[in-house]
């Protein structure tokens, strides 16, 4: 039976626009997402760059924007965050140890809380023995040690607990060390469908 749950945070609890970003910059003058940007947020995403080199690293790109709009373009993936789904992660945080690990940057972060607000994220935070955020780990999904920290840090049972993320990368990564696994299909399941799951031993 499964007694841990380490939730992804991006399209299982807040919606996302993945495209957004990418269709704001090429606005603002960007021909391509290219490798050169790619790179530059993954370093983003481990924290090994601060936020204003990143942001202007991308002006590189598109050199007739200002960073304020180039930070607008950034922030236009996060859409909303459900009510229901914080009220649904409140009971499962009476019957299981949860966590959170998230591939995110700091100014990702900084925007959901500040237009949430510190009761709401605050609620959610709350349900999780620890939220952990890419950028404050210097490590990210799919890569073995970011699993491997939990385990051993919590010393979790790789067969007791559940992984669940929208990207099949970092589920196959989980499932390869043992973990059980949900790779959640956005637009079609939602979280709050986990107890509908036959395949998990909830």
């Amino acid at each position: 039976m499964i007694n841990t749950i380490i939730f992804d945070f991006g399209d299982i609890f807040i919606n996302l626009d993945k495209q957004a970003s990418i269709n704001s910059l090429k606005k603002l003058g960007l021909s391509q997402w290219n490798e050169d940007l790619h790179q530059l947020n993954l370093h983003f995403e481990k924290g090994q760059i601060s936020r204003e080199n990143f942001l202007l690293g991308i002006q590189k790109h598109v050199p007739n924007a200002s960073i304020e709009e180039i930070l607008n373009a950034w922030n236009a993936i996060l859409l909303d965050f459900p009510l229901y789904r914080l009220e649904f992660l409140q009971k499962l945080s009476k019957k299981y140890r949860l966590f959170l690990l998230s591939n995110t940057d700091s100014i990702h972060i900084e925007t959901f809380e500040q237009e949430n607000g510190i009761s709401f994220y605050s609620d959610f935070y709350q349900c999780f023995e620890k939220v952990y955020f890419s950028f404050e780990m210097g490590m990210r999904k799919p890569d073995a040690e970011i699993f491997n920290y939990l385990i051993k840090k919590y010393d979790l049972s790789e067969k007791r607990t559940l992984f669940v993320d929208d990207k099949k990368e970092n589920t196959d990564a989980a499932l390869s060390l043992g973990l059980q696994v949900w790779n959640l299909q956005v637009g079609e399941e939602d979280m709050i469908d986990l107890f509908s799951r036959k395949d998990l031993q909830l």
